[in-house]
Formats: structure tokens, C-alpha cells, sequence
């Protein structure tokens, strides 16, 4: 499948809705951290193998990553898009080590930051990226690469850096949905 075209790919949602976005998801953090027991964190929660606290890092953890991929689509984008696409596909073809990575690295994560650190970390994270798209050319959001597919149901075969602002809330609500927390209830805009 060919990537859209630069035309095809403007941004679906504006600056607005992505800091949005990101305030409401910040609020429904501290919300959930600030009304759950320490046995409610440790409890199993529904889906995964990781208890409530290490999926609330992983939450957490999301946002991290999209730090990262802010850079990486600044200067893939700037390639031609084959350049993009084979480094998907070299991802891709390492799915099974990502995946051992990504469980082992929420279990331990959340050692380090526990419920009584990752607020503040989500805090800075998400006024990094609020700064970050503040910082952002119209045209830059519209710049794209290609990602792994099979590392995360939310990345698209080609995202725009707008799409990759959005990822972390789509990541965020569907795992909000698979807390097992009384305060968990899923953020309804």
C-alpha cells in the first residue's frame, strides 16, 4: 500500500484538541493514582499479565515513547519514504524481542515509578509534548513516516506527526479500559 499523500495526510485533529487531549488524560491520571489502594494497584488487571500498577505505567510509558518518536519522525520524515519503510519492516521483523522488552520493561518501570512517582512524571512528560506541539510548524505536522504495525494496534502502516501526538491518548483509553481500579472508569469527552 502506497503512503497518502502529503495533501491526504493533514492533520485530523488541530492543536486544541490534542492539548485537550492531553490535560484530560493528565487529570484522569492523577485521578485514578489519587483514589486507588495499594491492594487495588497490586491487583491483576483484566487482559493483560501485568497488575494495575505496572499497566498504569505502561500507560504512562506511552506518553514517554512518544518523545522519542516526535525525533524519529523529524528526521524520517525528511527521507524519502523507502527509507521509512524498511526500517518498519526491520521493526516488524522484531516484534517477538519488542514484545519481551515492552512486558519487562512495564513490570520494572513500575518499580521505579510507583504510585507515588509516576504523577509527576506524567506531568512533565505531557507538558514536554504540549511544548513540543507549541513548538511545531503546521507543515512538520503533516510530515510522516512508516511504523511497525504488528508493535502496537494504534500505529498505522504511515502516521503523520499529528497522528503520532494523538497515539498516546488512543493508547491510554484502551488500556483505561482494562484497569481493574474502582477510580478507572474510562474518560467519556
Amino acid at each position: 500500500m502506497n503512503a497518502p499523500s502529503a495533501a491526504a495526510v493533514l492533520p485530523a485533529l488541530d492543536r486544541d484538541q490534542i492539548h485537550d487531549e492531553l490535560r484530560q488524560r493528565r487529570e484522569t491520571f492523577h485521578t485514578i493514582l489519587a483514589s486507588s489502594t495499594a491492594g487495588e494497584l497490586r491487583r491483576p488487571s483484566n487482559g493483560t499479565r501485568w497488575n494495575n500498577q505496572e499497566l498504569l505505567f505502561h500507560m504512562l510509558f506511552g506518553y514517554m515513547v512518544v518523545v522519542v518518536l516526535l525525533r524519529m519522525v523529524k528526521v524520517l520524515g525528511l527521507l524519502p519514504r523507502t527509507v521509512s519503510k524498511a526500517f518498519a519492516l526491520l521493526l516488524n521483523a522484531s516484534t517477538r524481542p519488542f514484545d519481551a522488552i515492552n512486558y519487562w520493561g512495564s513490570r520494572l518501570g513500575a518499580v521505579y515509578y510507583n504510585d507515588r512517582r509516576m504523577g509527576a512524571k506524567f506531568d512533565r512528560v505531557a507538558a514536554s509534548l504540549a511544548n513540543a506541539l507549541d513548538r511545531t510548524r503546521d507543515a512538520s505536522l503533516r510530515r510522516g513516516m512508516h511504523y511497525p504495525t504488528r508493535w502496537d494496534p494504534f500505529f498505522k502502516e504511515y502516521m503523520t506527526l499529528a497522528d503520532v501526538f494523538h497515539y498516546p491518548t488512543q493508547h491510554f483509553d484502551f488500556h483505561q479500559r482494562q484497569l481493574q481500579l474502582d477510580s478507572a472508569q474510562p474518560h467519556r469527552p
